[in-house]
């Protein structure tokens, strides 16, 4: 399913097309394998079945960034219902280094925070780490606003 959005021409990255993953298949095995490293040194690349999870899981929509055809990035918009309304949040954006600056990363975003508003969140929160100046000047650019909170974390 391609997302409404216009493709993007940018001379050095090609055409920019942003999908939702709608089937898990050797592709998308493959481009997960090369960008979730890209992400997080101590995060393994998901298997087969938990892309499928992703996939598939009401809870979550998937998207793609396309150059020229080929998997350069990816996004996770995760939804929740609370007792003051439904929610989305924003996991896992990466982008492959070489189609980094030239608009990926905004097309993601921008296509995840149209989904979010088509099914009814409230708003939609990410975190980035403060050392991401790039990316954070981006979502700032877009429109995120700069969130007051202690988050707290408990890990297993």
């Amino acid at each position: 399913m391609q997302h409404d959005e216009s493709p993007v021409d940018d001379q050095a990255a090609g055409s920019v097309t942003i999908e939702i993953a709608l089937v898990v298949d050797d592709e998308l095995v493959v481009a997960f394998e090369q960008l979730i490293p890209q992400l997080s040194s101590s995060s393994p690349p998901p298997t087969r079945e938990a892309l499928c999870d992703l996939v598939d899981g009401a809870d979550t929509t998937l998207f793609l960034a396309r150059v020229d055809g080929v998997i350069v990035g990816s996004l996770t918009l995760a939804f929740y219902r609370i007792p003051t309304g439904m929610k989305a949040w924003i996991e896992d954006v990466v982008v492959d280094d070489a189609a980094r600056g030239h608009g990926v990363g905004r097309l993601l975003s921008e296509s995840a925070v149209d989904e979010a508003r088509r099914r009814g969140a409230k708003n939609v929160s990410l975190t980035s780490r403060p050392s991401r100046d790039t990316a954070n000047r981006l979502y700032q650019r877009i429109g995120f606003d700069l969130y007051e909170t202690n988050v707290y974390r408990f890990a297993f």
